[in-house]
């Protein structure tokens, strides 16, 4: 009986998006080299510009530093009260410093705020020698928890983000890598929203424009080399919505401060998070094919909710899409529909899934329904 199922249906579920201010949503663009605004509320990408070429990370490369420090300190094989010992090369590393000490102790929890507050280069060696005993070793460990996190083109040679051919990644593999930090750690992470921080009677100032000009911005790195240029990953958050960004390529620190302000800027006032359906809601109830109940109640797996330019709330449709009726027997939880949100030019897909189980008929009742909807078309 199965051919007598209809093909690929479209279901419409009609909604009223109310507002009251909509500002029209113009194109934008970005100076940087290289750019992307995310926002991890919704995991869509909001603006992109060159966001899969690679480029050179510079000291944005400690942010997966650290990471490798937080997810130690969570399965509990690091503490932050373990100290390390400074070694000559990271006492003698150049760039940005922490001023720690050869052979002098420091604890994990300083050499953590000397890497996201001072983004010290020597800070950064220190850490990474004393998890992986050499700097080598833990760029293998970067890489492989880069390939955990799913950094499609992304490879670290070294803990600091020093200039080198082989050590690069993408606005986008830096999105992940900030997205996977925010949500994995966020205890640990807020520490990135520190303004400043002393050691050695040395205080420095955040190098993070962000964290002084913008309201709710709470973290993450720049970074600088003559190859790479200027660039920035800063997250913020506002009203239940989360926006990272990155940028890379600029040519002053002064452009990068202006740009990560007019993209925050930007990300937040002219889009409105729109929540359709909570977990396990119901979102439609198809018809089954010789079940014992004529209709499935469908629900959403994850809270749907999309982030929608505000120019075009009073245009986005919302469709189910649905091949029924529905083959029974039907497990609770099979994967059955897909909820379809569109507006302007995109569209984002969510599964549906079956609420409930559903039993099959009895023999001669699946008979009686295969004649009736033979006949009139329906079971």
């Amino acid at each position: 009986m199965d051919t007598l199922m209809p093909k690929y249906t479209l279901k419409p579920i009609l909604f009223l998006l109310f507002f009251f201010l909509s500002k029209p949503l113009f194109a934008i663009d970005s100076i940087a080299e290289t750019a992307l605004v995310m926002d991890i509320s919704t995991g869509e990408i909001l603006l992109e510009k060159n966001s899969n070429m690679r480029t050179f990370p510079s000291s944005m490369t400690k942010i997966m530093t650290v990471l490798v420090a937080f997810e130690k300190i969570k399965n509990g094989s690091l503490s932050l009260d373990q100290e390390f010992l400074v070694s000559k090369k990271a006492w003698k590393m150049g760039g940005s410093k922490m001023f720690i000490e050869v052979d002098k102790r420091v604890k994990v929890f300083d050499l953590l705020l000397g890497i996201v507050v001072q983004s010290g280069n020597d800070a950064s060696i220190a850490l990474a020698e004393g998890i992986s005993g050499t700097e080598e070793t833990f760029a293998i460990e970067m890489n492989n928890l880069a390939k955990k996190i799913g950094l499609a083109d992304t490879n670290f040679v070294n803990s600091s983000g020093w200039p080198n051919d082989s050590h690069y990644t993408t606005a986008k593999d830096l999105a992940l890598l900030a997205k996977y930090t925010v949500e994995k750690h966020p205890e640990l992470y807020q520490m990135y929203e520190l303004n400043e921080f002393t050691y050695n009677g040395i205080k420095q100032d955040n190098r993070n424009p962000l964290l002084l000009t913008f309201d709710g911005a709470d973290g993450f790195k720049t970074g600088y080399t003559e190859a790479a240029g200027y660039g920035i990953v800063g997250s913020a958050e506002r009203g239940g919505r989360r926006l990272i960004i990155v940028m890379n390529g600029l040519e002053s620190s002064r452009s990068r401060a202006q740009e990560s302000l007019r993209l925050m800027d930007w990300g937040f006032n002219n889009f409105e998070l729109v929540n359709f359906f909570k977990k396990n809601e119901i979102v439609f109830q198809a018809n089954t094919w010789l079940g014992k109940k004529e209709k499935v109640d469908l629900v959403a797996i994850e809270d749907i909710k999309v982030s929608i330019p505000k120019a075009q709330l009073s245009s986005a449709n919302v469709d189910v899409l649905i091949e029924e009726p529905i083959q029974t027997p039907i497990n609770k939880g099979d994967i059955i529909a897909n909820l379809q949100i569109s507006y302007a030019d995109k569209k984002v897909s969510f599964p549906l899934a079956a609420g409930e189980n559903i039993e099959q008929k009895g023999f001669f009742s699946r008979i009686t329904s295969a004649l009736y909807y033979i006949v009139l078309g329906s079971n």
